[in-house]
């Protein structure tokens, strides 16, 4: 499909002027404040989380959970400024923070949370689509590459876990 040629979806959510509709914009914002949520929720974790680890692989988990933070941060300041270019209000809260006591289930937790951001980066990324945001488009394609990137690094470091802990 060409960038210039309409979606089938924008026909019916179009004005009679081409411009999208209030409804698109008030899902594209709510989405996207879920997604700034879910970035404050990293940022905490991490930062809970590093500061929390003991054990063998505290100094190793420590670095990588802290590496993390700063990519959280960048995402969830995109996110922030996007929405009030977009005319809304970017959210103050965070998703809840997840239990954890233990490095594996630190590193599962986060397993989890880079997982969602990848699910919801690319739903918003149909609805910045729809909308006919392209460089919306292009900035959740940065982002799923980063939140792809930490979820693979993730799950090397649970390879085999458990053959190490024997």
């Amino acid at each position: 499909m060409s960038v210039n040629a309409p979606s089938q979806s924008k026909t019916h959510t179009e004005s009679k002027n081409g411009a999208p509709m209030a409804t698109d914009l008030r899902a594209l914002i709510d989405g996207l404040n879920e997604d700034l949520a879910g970035e404050y929720q990293a940022i905490l974790m991490y930062i809970q989380y590093s500061a929390k680890l003991t054990g063998p692989y505290r100094r190793e988990l420590r670095a990588l959970f802290q590496s993390e933070i700063a990519d959280e941060q960048g995402h969830a300041q995109f996110l922030a400024d996007k929405i009030a270019a977009l005319g809304g209000e970017p959210t103050t809260d965070a998703r809840a923070i997840p239990h954890a006591e233990q490095p594996k289930e630190m590193l599962q937790q986060a397993l989890a949370a880079e997982k969602q951001a990848i699910s919801d980066y690319c739903e918003r990324l149909h609805q910045a689509d729809d909308f006919g945001d392209i460089g919306l488009r292009v900035s959740l394609e940065n982002q799923i590459t980063d939140e792809t990137r930490h979820k693979e690094e993730i799950e090397q470091v649970l390879a085999n876990w458990d053959h190490y802990e024997k």
